[in-house]
C-alpha cells in the first residue's frame, strides 16, 4: 500500500503524477485495492482529490493514476462539460470531503471536441441531448479557432483551460477555497497512446515551466 501524504494541494498533485509515471512505465503498485482497504473505507471516505474527467471508456482515473478505493472522488461527463450537478458534486468533494485538489482531465481524440469542431465548421446540429454537450463545448472550440489553432491538442488544451476557468467562475465555494490556499485546481490532458497525463494549467499552485506541452 502506498500511504503518501496528500493533505495539501501540492502533495495530492505529486501523488497523482507519481502514479501516472508508474502506469506509463508499467510499474503499477495497485495501492488500496485489497480487502483491508475495502473494509477500511466502507464506513466513510476520505479521498485526496476530486477528478472531473471525460466519460471516455479509456480514461479510468484509478487505473491511469495507479490509485485505489477511497482515493479519488470521480465525476465524469462527455467532454467534461459542467452543469449544476457537476458543480454540486465538485463542491461536495471540496467542502464536505475536504479534498485539497480538483483535477479536470481531458484527453486527445476526444469525441465531444471533434463533434463540436465539425458542428462549428459545417453548421450541423447534433440530435437529442448530445446537442447540449456540443453547445457547452462550442465556446472552447470558437476560442481556439480565434487563436489560430489548428491541431487537435491545441483544441483539447483550450477546452481544459476553459473548463477550469468555468468551475472557478461558477462555484464560489471552489474559488474561495483556492483563494484561501486550501485547494488547487489542475487541468490535465491524457494521451491515449502512451498513457501520459501532462499538466495544462494550474490554479492555486505554480505550473512548472516544463509541464505543459
Amino acid at each position: 500500500m502506498i500511504d503518501a501524504p496528500t493533505s495539501t494541494p501540492q502533495a495530492a498533485l505529486d501523488t497523482l503524477l507519481a502514479g501516472n509515471q508508474r502506469f506509463v512505465a508499467g510499474a503499477t503498485e495497485h495501492p488500496n485495492q485489497d480487502a483491508a482497504r475495502r473494509a477500511e473505507t466502507a464506513p466513510s471516505q476520505s479521498p485526496f482529490a476530486v477528478l472531473f474527467g471525460c466519460s471516455d471508456s479509456r480514461l479510468a482515473a484509478e487505473i491511469i493514476f495507479d490509485r485505489g478505493l477511497g482515493d479519488l472522488f470521480v465525476v465524469r461527463t462527455a467532454g467534461h462539460v459542467a452543469g449544476p450537478e457537476v458543480l454540486g458534486s465538485i463542491e461536495y468533494g471540496v467542502s464536505v470531503l475536504d479534498c485539497p485538489l480538483v483535477v479536470v482531465l481531458g484527453h486527445d481524440a476526444c469525441g465531444a471536441v471533434a463533434a463540436t469542431r465539425a458542428a462549428v465548421q459545417d453548421g450541423t446540429t447534433a440530435g437529442g441531448y448530445v446537442r447540449d454537450v456540443v453547445e457547452k463545448v462550442t465556446p472552447s472550440v470558437l476560442a481556439s479557432r480565434a487563436a489560430g489553432h489548428t491541431e487537435d491538442a491545441e483544441f483539447i488544451d483550450e477546452h481544459i483551460r476553459r473548463t477550469v476557468d468555468l468551475l472557478l467562475e461558477r462555484s464560489r465555494a471552489l474559488a474561495d477555497a483556492v483563494d484561501a490556499g486550501r485547494v488547487a485546481v489542475a487541468g490535465m490532458s491524457y494521451r491515449l497512446a502512451d498513457g501520459t497525463a501532462h499538466l495544462v494549467t494550474v490554479r492555486g499552485l505554480a505550473l512548472p515551466a516544463d509541464s505543459a506541452s
